[in-house]
């Protein structure tokens, strides 16, 4: 085990105060112009704790939230020392390396790069899945400066020795966490044989898992560690807020949501592929402008619908997970979780999506019955309690309700056998219901309604149970299966 960072090395927030602006930390002339004419006018607070340091040629672990402008924290430094250079790469060699788990993080990140070497000679190349890998090769035989790579799509090249890492002085692994969560520890495993012993590398992650601090420890020489939030605090400056409502109300309740703000764009994450699309199709048929991303789109058909939502030709933009932390779009003013992630620290980058570069933003979250695990997982994780904006808490064994044909037992057997205690009579619409009782004021399960003859007839399937301040079942159409839990 390497020895733990000297506390000297631990930067925060509060310690680098000096600073302010990117001409005091040193960076090539050329950078700040493109800095200067791209609007980069003040660091951040990641980018004025790491730069200085990856200036000097140490190893980094940086820990920020996303939105923070990480990709500028080991971009900038990384490129003023390719400028140092001073004559192009060789033929399929590379001289610096920056992994990334999604082909839209990769692609966002060689935008923010491009932007800083206009003006310049330094080459970036991307290669991602689901391109051409024959123009990957073509365009990595005249050599590059920077690739930005996906680790699967890069070990396809590797073996086809289509480029060589020997000569790679940098690697950057950015999203470190998520890139283990997808299970690329084995292919970082792979490349890291081809990259040579003596070399920078810097770490970048929201979170600081354990396994996190097993990578650093194996691929990290005596690093300084930056920090400038807390892992896994999301942003300040995003409102968010929890509403507990039936799964199959969420679709109407996203529809009241989009209502309320016309023509700002908002990012709604699903949890599966065809869940995802399946939505985005019939927000169109409710007459929203919405695009979908996910892993069953090629790779041509998401760079177009993200080409769209950032052009403002769609308002919004339905995704899966795979696409949380490949989305900078400043524009993106909400964000909402129609499904809770089961991955906790996912929440914080979902959310992350919004209020970049300073500006303003809203994050809502739909929690089902079933969801209540998921919502306590993160509200742990996050160290703090999502604020209730509609509906209540759902009650213990609310959780996976399932059908309950009941004959001859009371209703208040019921609700007690539920954890739900006895019904109250005349109870308020506000105040959460029993497990045992129907949403929308039903009476309880096994009691006839009024005017049903007597004989042994089943009662009527009961509704899922609702929060507060629930909206009615959306009635979907049948035939098309669009709308509500059909």
């Amino acid at each position: 085990m390497r020895p733990e960072p000297h506390s000297a090395d631990r930067v925060r927030l509060t310690e680098r105060k000096q600073m302010t602006t990117f001409s005091e930390l040193g960076l090539s002339p050329k950078l700040l112009t493109a800095l200067e004419k791209t609007g980069f006018t003040k660091p951040t607070p990641i980018q004025l704790a790491a730069i200085p340091h990856v200036m000097k040629g140490r190893d980094l672990m940086g820990l920020a939230q996303t939105g923070t402008g990480k990709t500028a924290a080991f971009g900038l430094p990384l490129l003023h020392r390719i400028l140092d250079i001073g004559h192009p790469p060789q033929p399929r060699t590379v001289r610096a390396l920056i992994l990334a788990p999604t082909r839209e993080l990769v692609l966002q990140i060689a935008e923010n790069l491009e932007l800083f070497t206009k003006g310049t000679a330094v080459k970036v190349t991307t290669v991602v899945g689901g391109a051409s890998i024959n123009r990957q090769a073509e365009r990595l035989a005249r050599g590059s400066d920077i690739l930005v790579a996906t680790p699967g799509r890069l070990i396809d090249l590797l073996e086809q020795s289509a480029l060589t890492l020997v000569n790679t002085g940098y690697l950057v692994l950015d999203e470190a966490d998520h890139m283990l969560d997808m299970g690329f520890i084995h292919s970082l495993r792979r490349i890291a044989k081809h990259l040579p012993h003596k070399r920078q590398t810097l770490l970048f992650s929201a979170t600081m898992p354990k396994l996190i601090e097993e990578v650093a420890d194996t691929y990290l020489r005596d690093p300084v560690r930056v920090e400038v939030a807390p892992p896994g605090k999301p942003v300040e400056k995003i409102v968010q807020g929890v509403h507990f409502t039936p799964q199959g109300d969420k679709a109407k309740l996203l529809e009241s949501y989009l209502l309320k703000h016309p023509g700002e764009q908002a990012l709604v994450f699903g949890r599966t592929k065809h869940g995802s699309e399946k939505l985005m199709k019939l927000l169109v048929t409710w007459g929203f402008k919405a695009g979908s991303i996910h892993g069953n789109k090629s790779q041509n058909h998401r760079e177009r619908t993200l080409k769209e939502f950032r052009g403002g030709e769609l308002d919004v933009l339905v995704a899966t997970d795979v696409a949380a932390r490949g989305i900078d779009i400043p524009t993106v003013r909400h964000v909402y979780n129609y499904d809770m992630p089961n991955v906790p620290e996912n929440y914080v980058h979902r959310i992350g999506r919004t209020a970049r570069a300073g500006a303003q933003g809203t994050a809502v979250a739909f929690c089902a019955p079933a969801e209540m695990e998921e919502l306590r997982a993160i509200e742990k994780t996050m160290k703090a309690a999502i604020p209730v904006i509609g509906g209540a808490p759902w009650a213990e064994g609310a959780a996976a309700p399932k059908p309950v044909k009941v004959m001859g037992k009371s209703a208040q057997k019921i609700a007690r056998a539920a954890g739900g205690g006895r019904p109250q009579n005349g109870q308020k619409s506000g105040a959460p219901k029993p497990a045992g009782q129907s949403a929308g004021g039903h009476k309880p399960f096994g009691q006839k309604p009024a005017g049903q003859k007597p004989g042994g007839q089943k009662p009527a399937r009961p509704a899922q149970p609702g929060g507060t301040g629930a909206p009615r079942r959306f009635q979907g159409n049948r035939k098309t299966g669009s709308g509500g839990s059909r």
